[in-house]
């Protein structure tokens, strides 16, 4: 018995009993432990909000001549929801062959869950639904680039950035897999530039596994280079984008989380300022283009700059075609 079905037989339980129940019939009933039964108790009562009360006879539901206490149809968060089904989805994509066997009871005990009468017998994951944007195929790459990654060993890499269309071979040290906008992303620490470095795993054209033992770059180095700037072209963050949005884009921008350390207030006008770190301009451009002219570049002067030109790039497609 899981830890829904238990919550659910408890709350039967003290549903039709007309007087207090002793734990240990309760512990029985349910084939736990007492402090499998406490944990369920505290479960029920902090986060459902159960009338669970307790005296010398035994476990009870306290409505207070009110209506009978009735648990919620659905008991998840915005962020446990969105969780549950995005694992699901994740290890339903997963490259056949990684893990397989280590993976398969945890994805049946997810695809149990989902499947369950307390979640809609299996209504869930047709009524629920988690869109992916711009995901991009992944490359027979993936299974040794998480071995490399797992096994701590060095990898050879026959790589084609989109940016200048060249392809170049590097020997990295994996350090870890990043699963990003859809798609995944290998920090590694590059022996050709000597240099940590983030490649797309599906630019990945050949790999090959080495015997040699990956070098190891320390946690906090990784967080303060990777996680530092804006999304994932990283590095350490040496500027900060002042963005100004108009009020009609205000309303979505003030509850958007573009980085951990964003600042963001509204102005007199209903405009709405952010700010936010960044190294690399290359993602932020992206996202602040996104926003056309709901959005201008307050500062720095080289991010306002390189954002005038690719809209008079955009332009001159149309003047040119006009």
């Amino acid at each position: 018995m899981d830890k829904f079905d238990r919550i659910y037989a408890l709350h039967k339980l003290l549903s039709d009993a007309r007087y207090p129940i002793p734990r240990t019939a309760i512990q029985k009933k349910l084939e736990c432990s007492r402090s499998t039964f406490m944990r369920l108790v505290n479960t029920m009562r902090d986060y459902l909000g159960a009338p669970i009360e307790y005296n010398d006879n035994g476990w009870y539901y306290d409505s207070n001549g009110e209506h009978p206490y009735e648990l919620p149809g659905l008991w998840f968060n915005a962020q446990e929801l969105h969780a549950l089904l995005a694992i699901h989805k994740l290890m339903h994509d997963l490259q056949p062959g990684l893990l397989d066997e280590q993976l398969k009871p945890v994805q049946k005990r997810i695809e149990h869950l989902l499947q369950s009468k307390h979640l809609g017998s299996g209504e869930l994951t047709d009524r629920v639904r988690v869109l992916a944007m711009g995901v991009r195929t992944h490359a027979d790459a993936f299974q040794k680039v998480a071995e490399g990654v797992l096994q701590r060993k060095r990898l050879k890499l026959h790589y084609h950035a989109r940016g200048s269309n060249q392809t170049t071979q590097r020997t990295v040290s994996p350090q870890r897999l990043v699963h990003y906008r859809d798609n995944w992303y290998l920090d590694a620490w590059c022996h050709k530039r000597q240099a940590l470095r983030n490649f797309s795993v599906d630019r990945i054209k050949q790999i090959k596994i080495l015997e040699q033992r990956a070098e190891e770059v320390d946690q906090q180095t990784l967080q303060d280079y990777f996680a530092d700037a804006y999304g994932i072209f990283s590095g350490k963050a040496d500027h900060t984008a002042v963005l100004r949005f108009s009020p009609i884009a205000a309303r979505w921008v003030a509850e958007e989380r573009w980085h951990p350390r964003q600042e963001g207030e509204f102005l007199a006008d209903g405009q709405y300022q952010l700010k936010l770190p960044y190294s690399n301009p290359k993602e932020l451009i992206m996202d602040i283009l996104k926003y056309g002219p709901d959005v201008e570049v307050v500062g720095p002067e080289s991010l306002r700059e390189a954002v005038r030109e690719k809209l008079k790039l955009a332009l001159g497609n149309y003047e040119a075609s006009g």
